[in-house]
């Protein structure tokens, strides 16, 4: 077929952020594109719903966006022009401890650290340069790994101590229960166990996020970023087709690129015929890490917090003492449910009462659990916010439960529950989804990943589809042509 007939110049599969950005980009090189969504509604992990009674609002996934404002490709996109309008609570993450009191991390640096007890300066001395690069590493901790990096003296301020497990880095740096319990919260969004290396990377990239630009909320909830993506797109003149699930690259229509954004299971699942066997191998060793179990609340009044601060944070992070949590953590690695699990709180409706009815509240927990999990933690979720909130359980009017098998059904590249598209190890980390200088592009010339399954990983931040549409877009320059190779190769 003479491919200059073909109707788009690139085809796009998911319309997650990182799908979102990958049509966004190819568009505004002026290229005909075409975004294909098998759910009825855009967003992939960054929707919201109606998932518990009238007027309350929800995040299904993605709930605070760090990342999203931190993005080079986000800090591109005009998001406020299309809707979005961001909510900063005045600190972004609470971190409660057992003497009713509660560490704050937030835009103000002298403010967290006071709350750091013994460990005040400590933690400045480590968190002051990270927070005033945070841009500048963004460019390189955002994407794959680039030789030279773009600004290698925050990296290499970056670097070391991001390599350390978190366990490792919180008590060389700290002496205190208090900063180094926060330090374990915050490590504990990798997923990984915290006697993992590089799970540090999570404690100071995070922390270096919430001073630098904190961690924002849209107002009305997590779907208006997607749609404001969506609605930029059209504006550029792309399309966007939901309520189409691909199961097969014949299920599109003719394109010059075509760009993915699923799991490496999904891709094989859709391309086996088209890919190398070699390089099929190679996916097949792509893990998966543990899985979620979310709950969903609507409540007739805020939670109520032993520690006061705690009011102060739309995140807060349930979970006690470095030890407990890193062995909350460790727990689904080894196949079990952890008895005092962390817990990653939001509670929205304290800044955003456009959520809930006049007076009521919602909140957003989750925990991780070991990968396909059936269990029903519910209780011990409960039992942990209660610790810390006596009265929490009395103040619940409904809730709604997620657990793995409802998340995957929810967005399938969640395999088993795993909501980051593949465990972010030391590893896979560098690797994502195969051992590459140019991770995005599959064996088949013209086929493309775009996933959280490369790099930089999971997130709201859409740099993965970026990056992709940038590789293809270098092809489609170069008229380079669709041409699948023989499966017996």
């Amino acid at each position: 077929m003479d491919r200059m007939s073909d109707s788009y110049d690139a085809v796009i599969v998911g319309a997650g952020p990182n799908g979102l950005a990958a049509a966004i980009t190819l568009a505004q090189a002026g290229r005909r594109v075409r975004l294909i969504e098998g759910a009825d509604t855009i967003g992939g992990g960054c929707r919201s719903a109606a998932l518990t009674l009238p007027g309350f609002v929800h995040d299904v996934c993605s709930a605070i966006h760090p990342l999203a404002v931190s993005s080079p490709f986000f800090r591109t996109m005009p998001l406020e022009q299309h809707g979005v309008a961001w909510i900063h609570s005045p600190a972004a993450v609470a971190h409660p401890l057992e003497d009713g009191t509660a560490v704050l991390i937030g835009r103000d640096l002298a403010a967290s650290s006071a709350t750091m007890g013994v460990d005040a300066a400590a933690y400045r001395r480590l968190m002051e340069p990270l927070a005033r690069s945070w841009m500048d590493l963004t460019e390189d901790i955002l994407g794959p790994l680039r030789i030279p990096p773009r600004h290698p003296l925050a990296l290499a301020r970056f670097g070391p101590l991001a390599a350390l497990p978190a366990t490792v880095l919180a008590r060389l740096a700290f002496r205190g229960e208090r900063a180094r319990a926060a330090m374990a919260g915050l490590a504990a969004h990798s997923i990984l166990p915290l006697e993992a290396p590089l799970s540090a990377a999570f404690s100071l990239a995070l922390g270096a996020s919430a001073h630098a630009v904190g961690w924002p909320m849209p107002q009305g909830g997590a779907q208006r970023i997607s749609d404001a993506l969506g609605s930029i797109l059209r504006g550029l003149g792309g399309e966007i087709a939901t309520g189409h699930w691909v199961t097969a690259l014949d299920d599109l229509p003719p394109a010059r690129a075509v760009l993915l954004d699923v799991t490496p299971r999904q891709l094989v699942g859709m391309a086996a015929a088209q890919l190398t066997a070699e390089y099929r191998r190679q996916l097949s060793r792509f893990r998966h890490g543990p899985g979620v179990f979310k709950i969903d609340f609507a409540l007739s009044e805020p939670i109520p917090w032993r520690a006061a601060a705690c009011r102060q944070a739309a995140t807060v992070h349930v979970g006690g003492t470095l030890d407990e949590i890193a062995a909350s953590e460790r727990a689904p690695w080894q196949g079990e449910h952890a008895a005092r699990p962390f817990v990653l709180l939001v509670q929205h409706t304290l800044f955003d009462a456009t959520r809930a009815p006049a007076g009521q509240h919602t909140a957003w927990a989750y925990c991780h659990v070991p990968r396909g999990s059936s269990r029903d933690v519910t209780g011990e979720i409960e039992a942990q916010i209660e610790r810390f909130a006596p009265g929490f359980r009395d103040c619940i009017l409904a809730r709604h439960t997620m657990n793995c098998a409802a998340m995957e059904a929810y967005n399938p590249n969640y395999i088993g529950g795993d909501i980051i598209g593949g465990a972010q190890d030391l590893w896979q980390t560098f690797t994502r989804p195969t051992f590459s200088l140019r991770p995005y592009e599959t064996s088949a010339p013209g086929l493309y990943l775009c996933s959280s399954s490369t790099p930089p990983g999971g997130g709201v931040h859409g740099m993965a589809g970026y990056h992709a549409a940038k590789v293809a877009l270098s092809s489609l320059s170069a008229g380079t042509r669709k041409r699948f190779p023989d499966p017996a190769r």
